[in-house]
């Protein structure tokens, strides 16, 4: 008899969705310049908004059930067909509800415009919540080599389809459609390579428990939605869609070397974390683990972004777009507290503390709120982003890391590794900011920031190596303290 394939691990995991998200960052970085030039900072805008539209259906559309699958600790077959009947019942109802409502959302932040490319994006959230349950079975079972293939489908068949009909002249409503088409075709290969056939179902026995943990995890989504979106939706609102455009394109180079590190653990750190419930002193080690390689994977390449702001976005976007980078460092800032404060949700929630994550970003969001409203109105668009940066940094990220503090991590290890990582990020962004600065031309700028912040990484990763070793028998070996020696 042939023996089962091996099941992969969080490292070669984690290993594939970080090249899923290179491939898909870099491939449509082109794309994304090319829109932006074509459509301009409005219709930029006016998708913005509807983006945000749809991030906040999706926060909550299939009621947190599908987390349970990944946290299941017996075979998942049994409640997938309950999963999947909560899933899309509550899709459903959403994705109409939110059709309805467009109208008064877009009234709501100034663009009324954006109502029918709303109506149309909207549809994701139907197909989100279709094929929720085959995406947490590839979660669960570490199958990131599978997710790149299908993630790589939906984003340059909906970059692809959206560039042609931009370029047609469909304005905003160009990215939405091309949206809806990748996400139908991913939706195809999800439910081919589920490892459980697809079915509906719903067993009476399970309905109440899988309620009982997917909705503060909805409830708190919504939240966590709200805290990471409220700075758009206050921009929108407050000083229009072309505000927001600028907004955004800062928004977005902010969150490169974060989500090129963070959106990929964010898919194995769950699983991660589930797999060493039995051994909780490795389980507490792990966080810290990963906040130390984070820390000096992410922290030159954000500081470089903030010195050569001005001539990247020159270079790529055009003198159009130079508003952005006003606001270019402050979300660096906020982008940089939130990755931690993501790693410390997927542990709790882990733990079974949903309740308690709920309370953490509720209360950050009563503070969030007044300050966005505030900063706008004060200072316009680099008050939003300062307004964000100091409410992640001296409010939300300090009642996580208090709460991991009370689960017994080590919050003082954490930090010591950071001194390094820290002053080398520094560095690279005064060398950036003096290479932007002093010489005129964007491409040597650049080049010369980029250097340093290339160099600067490889030798951080260098002196962590051991600890990157740890990392890839994650479960089966001790791991090393977070600290440099």
């Amino acid at each position: 008899m042939t023996a089962p394939a091996p099941r992969p691990g969080a490292s070669s995991a984690f290993g594939w969705s970080v090249l899923n998200t290179v491939l898909s960052r870099l491939g449509t970085l082109g794309i994304g310049i090319v829109l932006a030039r074509v459509l301009g900072p409005e219709s930029f805008g006016t998708f913005a908004v509807a983006l945000v539209a749809l991030m906040a259906v999706l926060s909550f559309n299939e009621l947190g059930v599908s987390l349970a699958i990944v946290r299941w600790p017996g075979d998942p077959a049994r409640i997938v067909p309950t999963v999947n009947t909560i899933s899309v019942a509550g899709s459903t109802l959403f994705c109409g509800a939110a059709i309805v409502a467009a109208p008064a959302f877009t009234a709501a932040v100034g663009d009324p415009h954006a109502t029918d490319v709303i109506r149309v994006l909207i549809l994701s959230v139907l197909i989100n919540g279709v094929v929720a349950s085959p995406a947490a079975l590839l979660q669960r079972d570490f199958r990131e080599k599978t997710r790149l293939g299908i993630d790589q489908v939906n984003v340059w068949v909906g970059a692809l389809l959206s560039l042609v009909l931009a370029l047609a002249g469909m304005g905003a409503m160009a990215l939405a459609v091309g949206r809806v088409a990748g996400s139908l075709l991913a939706a195809v290969m999800f439910l081919r390579a589920s490892p459980v056939p697809y079915r509906l179902g719903l067993d009476r026995e399970l309905v109440m428990p899988l309620l009982r943990f997917g909705l503060p995890l909805a409830g708190t989504s919504i939240i966590f939605f709200a805290l990471g979106y409220a700075d758009q939706l206050t921009t929108g609102a407050v000083l229009g869609s072309t505000a927001l455009g600028f907004y955004v394109l800062a928004f977005n180079l902010s969150s490169w070397p974060v989500s090129i590190l963070a959106q990929p653990l964010r898919r194995v750190a769950p699983a991660a974390f589930s797999s060493l419930q039995h051994d909780r002193g490795r389980m507490n080690s792990l966080p810290g683990a990963i906040f130390a390689i984070l820390t000096c994977a992410a922290l030159p390449a954000m500081l470089f972004l903030v010195g050569c702001a001005q001539p990247l976005i020159l270079l790529l976007y055009g003198s159009d777009w130079l508003p952005s980078a006003e606001v270019l460092s402050w979300l660096i800032l906020a982008a940089f507290t939130k990755m931690f404060c993501d790693l410390a949700y997927d542990f709790l929630v882990v733990l079974g503390q949903s309740g308690t994550v709920f309370y953490i970003q509720a209360g950050s969001l009563l503070v969030l709120v007044p300050a966005l409203i505030a900063g706008s109105k004060l200072f316009g668009v680099p008050g939003v982003a300062a307004a964000q940066a100091l409410v992640t940094g001296l409010v939300v990220f300090p009642l996580y890391l208090r709460r991991l503090h009370k689960t017994g991590l080590d919050i003082g290890g954490m930090f010591k590794g950071m001194f390094l990582p820290a002053a080398v990020g520094l560095a690279v962004g005064g060398l950036a900011w003096l290479a932007a600065t002093l010489q005129p031309n964007a491409v040597l700028a650049l080049i010369a920031g980029g250097a340093a912040a290339g160099s600067g990484t490889l030798w951080l990763l260098y002196l962590r190596r051991d600890l990157v070793r740890d990392l890839r028998n994650v479960g089966s070996a001790p791991l090393r303290t977070a600290a440099l020696s």
